[in-house]
């Protein structure tokens, strides 16, 4: 079937998703998918599904119209729904090339993908996000560097069916908690690299614990 050059009048789809659609006869299932399940405010299920997962992914676009993908992990709750459009989570230490970080300082455009692999659900959100340095909810997050805030533009499940099934083994011991030291990964420790750090990163105070992973 050739590709139509109809232009879609969705405030979702673009003309390139419409000729795909139209080429494999799918216009009517996403028109319903978009009337059924797209939302901009989080709803009371979308909160709690949120407010549980210990990770997500985090998709981001810098001004060269280069994409980049990132895993972002923490505790249950790590990441909060503050309100009806918007969501927060903290930065912690990382790799200091700050790719993702720096692309929403510039750009502002991402896309964030919760997956629960345990009960093979999962929920897509594309949103503005901006950075806060003296955000409130600093005082929440021991080790933060900031906070970062998701304005939702678009929520929705996703079917679920090519999710493998997983269970969790053990969470990250890198996650920083309240009252404890966080450990320093051992990569930080090596030669090729610790005379780079900053003065105020963690790998140089000796007190720390090195591990591996």
């Amino acid at each position: 079937m050739p590709f139509l050059a109809e232009v879609a009048t969705s405030d979702v789809y673009l003309k390139s998703h419409r000729q795909l659609q139209d080429a494999y006869d799918t216009r009517r299932l996403a028109d319903r998918l978009e009337e059924s399940l797209l939302h901009d405010t989080f709803q009371p299920s979308d909160k709690d599904f949120i407010e549980r997962m210990d990770m997500f992914f985090l998709a981001t676009v810098d001004e060269r119209g280069h994409a980049n993908c990132s895993y972002k992990g923490g505790e249950p709750g790590f990441v909060r729904v503050v309100d009806e459009h918007t969501l927060a989570f903290p930065n912690y230490d990382g790799n200091g090339m700050y790719l993702s970080m720096g692309n929403i300082g510039e750009m502002h455009q991402v896309g964030l993908l919760f997956i629960d692999f345990e009960n093979q659900k999962r929920i897509r959100l594309n949103g503005e996000a901006t950075i806060h340095r003296d955000d409130p909810l600093m005082k929440e997050f021991p080790e933060a560097q900031f906070i970062v805030r998701v304005r939702a533009r678009e929520i929705f499940p996703n079917c679920p069916r090519y999710i493998h099934k997983m269970k969790l083994v053990e969470r990250s011991r890198f996650v920083p908690k309240q009252g404890c030291d966080t450990p320093v990964p051992g990569w930080k420790k090596g030669d090729w690299v610790s005379d780079t750090l900053s003065g105020n990163d963690p790998a140089r105070d000796p007190s720390r614990k090195v591990i591996d992973r």
